[in-house]
């Protein structure tokens, strides 16, 4: 929950693997919780490799109906790209999620990154930064902040996902911000930092 709320549609997703697989998951829980690889998530509630393997692949075939339509751009995160690019950088989406679905949410707010890479989280999520040499990263999730670190990169916090502010500050964040609002100027300060 950097960029986008997929949270309704996140609900509505895991209430329909409950009906086909009878089920009981909680997707209020899931949609809370962002950030890992759904198999990862699955695989906590104790489902064999077989039935988590039918779960995500249920799940990513109906994405594209259930969630990408239910959801929204979070406040900041169209300027915020923009900013990206107006500093003279690039703009990558480095997330936990199913790239191709990824890429669907992409294409639907009429957003063009520079790269995208799913189906990583944590430290994973920074070897990608590290092969990008990303200079920032911003993430709602103490995961990103460990991506961060990993690159060593600075790490942006937004409280917009499952970490309040001062979580993200004592998981490594420099900086932790309600929301996307306030990464344009905050970027132009850093820029204006890192110059000086």
């Amino acid at each position: 929950m950097t960029l986008i709320d997929p949270r309704a549609g996140m609900v509505r997703a895991f209430d329909a693997l409950n009906d086909a697989f009878g089920l009981d998951l909680d997707g209020e829980h899931f949609a809370a919780n962002l950030g890992p690889p759904l198999p990862d998530v699955l695989r906590g509630y104790g489902f064999d490799e077989q039935l988590v393997a039918r779960l995500v692949a249920h799940f990513r075939e109906i994405y594209p109906q259930v969630v990408v339509p239910a959801t929204e751009p979070l406040p900041g995160a169209a300027e915020s790209l923009a900013a990206v690019r107006a500093a003279g950088g690039r703009a990558l989406v480095i997330t936990g999620k199913y790239e191709a679905n990824a890429a669907l949410h992409l294409r639907a707010l009429g957003w063009d990154v520079d790269r995208l890479a799913g189906d990583v989280f944590a430290a994973a999520k920074g070897e990608v930064l590290r092969a990008e040499r990303a200079a920032v990263y911003v993430g709602d999730h103490l995961g990103d902040l460990i991506a961060a670190d990993t690159a060593g990169a600075t790490g942006v916090g937004v409280a917009t996902g499952p970490y309040g502010a001062e979580a993200l500050r004592v998981a490594g964040a420099e900086s932790a911000l309600p929301d996307l609002t306030g990464f344009p100027e905050w970027l132009r300060e850093y820029c204006a930092r890192t110059r000086a």
